[in-house]
Parts: structure tokens; sequence; C-alpha cells
């Protein structure tokens, strides 16, 4: 049976299925509207490191062990591992699950990594290439904004526009052994640049790609938003979620009723000053593995469009004044009895 559906996308005759997931996340996370649905957070955001890079390696490790753990599932058990971070050369994800010995495909995807990694964990089961994948991808506020922006000791003051790194990490195990979430689909993103050059409001920048893969979704599986009971994306906060809204009504699509936007949801913008939202690679995957999937499981929602989204830039490529290109992966995610 042919699996390629239209342009961008691909339907698995035989679907995997998200077997276990592992979360962990930051003090700032904890204190959030989903503070209590992780499975583990730490007040010390250096989480017993002497480092932000080496916290992030660290949390790595804790989602991947948590994932294995609820699936009694061992590291040597697992094919591949398809993994990466915000960081050059991958560094968290490379020195985080280094001591698993694991098969590694290192990714950079910037926030939409998680879509990324649970795609070709999906596509590599569907092919038959090994039993399980574990995807797994992190982010961190204080290596993010060393890297990208400045040191926190700079105290530098944000725009409203500006997101805040999500401090967190989450981990999937992905195989052809059943369980309530089946990925059904993807539909692999394409670069998208409008052109802006604004790295304090990604939101704008990541917003085009995630038009542009909702509505390649839609298109090459012939459905409609109803068909959804949620349209998620990744990290587009308040500001990219309002251009989102007018992109879609240009291509003839209302996803108002049906959107929700991870980065709008980890934390309280009126008590927590994070601006327009969560961002990060952990944001989308923290979110999908504390709330999404648990609402899936349990058959609150029987099938949702997951749309991580990121902004493809470096400190090189900003310096330059190069403008920054946006990328948005989707994963068809649905309820199995």
């Amino acid at each position: 049976m042919n699996q390629i559906r239209g342009a961008q996308s691909i339907s698995f005759e035989v679907s995997p299925y998200i077997i276990s997931s592992g979360s962990v996340a930051g003090s700032k996370e904890a204190e959030g509207p989903l503070g209590k649905l992780f499975d583990m957070t730490n007040q010390d955001d250096l989480f017993g490191a002497k480092t932000w890079e080496e916290a992030e390696s660290n949390m790595q490790k804790e989602a991947c062990v948590l994932a294995l753990g609820k699936a009694h599932v061992k590291p040597q058990e697992v094919r591949f591992l398809f993994g990466g971070d915000l960081l050059r050369q991958g560094v968290a994800t490379s020195m985080g699950v280094e001591s698993l010995q694991i098969p590694l495909f290192g990714l950079y995807g910037a926030c939409s990594t998680s879509g990324e990694a649970l795609a070709l964990s999906a596509m590599s089961v569907a092919a038959g290439y090994g039993e399980r994948m574990l995807a797994v991808t992190s982010s961190h506020f204080g290596s993010a904004e060393k890297e990208f922006r400045f040191p926190l000791g700079y105290a530098s003051q944000r725009p409203l526009s500006a997101h805040w790194t999500v401090t967190g990490s989450g981990a999937f195990l992905v195989g052809a052994e059943k369980s309530h979430v089946r990925i059904s689909g993807v539909t692999v993103g394409k670069i998208v640049d409008y052109g802006l050059k604004d790295s304090q409001n990604m939101g704008a920048c990541m917003a085009p790609a995630a038009m542009d893969t909702i509505v390649q979704n839609l298109e090459d599986f012939g459905r409609s938003v109803e068909d959804y009971d949620r349209i998620i994306t990744g990290d587009l906060g308040y500001v990219g979620q309002d251009i989102l809204f007018d992109l879609m009504q240009g291509k003839g699509y209302d996803i108002r009723i049906k959107h929700m936007d991870c980065g709008m949801v980890i934390f309280d913008q009126k008590s927590q000053d994070t601006h327009a939202g969560g961002s990060g690679c952990g944001c989308a995957a923290v979110t999908l593995s504390s709330y999404i999937l648990p609402k899936i499981r349990k058959g609150e929602w029987k099938r949702v469009l997951f749309v991580p989204t990121g902004a493809l830039l470096s400190t090189v490529s900003f310096n330059e004044g190069a403008s920054i290109p946006g990328i948005a992966h989707g994963i068809v995610l649905e309820h199995v009895n």
C-alpha cells in the first residue's frame, strides 16, 4: 500500500505508537499551570551541575531514563536515538545521552526538534528498522540566553514580543508495541522565510512555517479543521498566534476554536512575566509529554495535529543581518482503544 500522501506527508500503513514518555522541567515551569503534571522538577535549575549546558544534559538523561523506566525497557533494547537541542554542535544531547550508549542521530530543528525526532522515530519503526526508537530534546533558559542573546548577568531588558525559553526536556519511546497513542502520519515541514530579522519576535518568524505545514497537512490528508480535536503549535506565543490566525484565514481556514499553543499554556502570562510566552525545544516536548498525551490516552482528544515550530537562526547568521526562516513539522496523533 502506498503510504505517501500529497506533497509532504506520510500515512503509516502500520502505525507506530508512543509507548511512554518522560518530562523534566525547571523551577519557573514548576510554578506554572502544568507544574504538577511534569514527571520531575528541580528548584535548582543547575540540576546538580556547574554550568547551564551540563544542567541541560542532565535533564536529557533524566527524561530518557524516565521514558525507558515507565516502559520497563533497557537502553540496549532501543535501536536508535533521535535527539537534539539549541546549542552549538548539539552538545547538550551528545553529552546527555552518552551514558545510554544508544546509536545516535543528532538533530537540529530549533524549537521544532521534538517534531523532527518523533517523525524520524515513527518512520524508522514503520519501515522495520527497529522495534523501538527514542526521541528526545531539551532547552534551558540559561544556556539559550548565553548562546543566542546575552548572559543572564547582563540583565538586558526584553521587549514584549520576546519569549521565555523553557527549561525542560521531553523524551518519547516510539515503537511497534501497541499503546493508547499512535502516530498515524507525519507532514514534514519546509523552510519558510518571510524576510523577518527580529530575533526578539520569534513568534512572527515561525508563524508562516506553522501555517504552511498545517495547510499542507489538511490538503495532503484531505481533511478539514473539524477533523482534529486540537491543532497544537509549539511556541508561537501570543504574538505568533494572532499572526497564524490571520495567515490561516488568508488560506480559507479558521482554526481559532481548535488551536492551542504550548508556549501559551506552559506559563501564566499574568503572574510569571514571560511576555509573549514560552519557547525552546523543551517547550513543546514537555507539554506534549505531560499534558497532551494524557488527554489522548484517555480519549478526551481522538485526533490531534501536533506542530512544533522552530526559528532557524544562529548567532552568526543574526549578527550578519540574515533573515530568520522558520520550519514546522506536523505529527498526527490518534487515540487507540
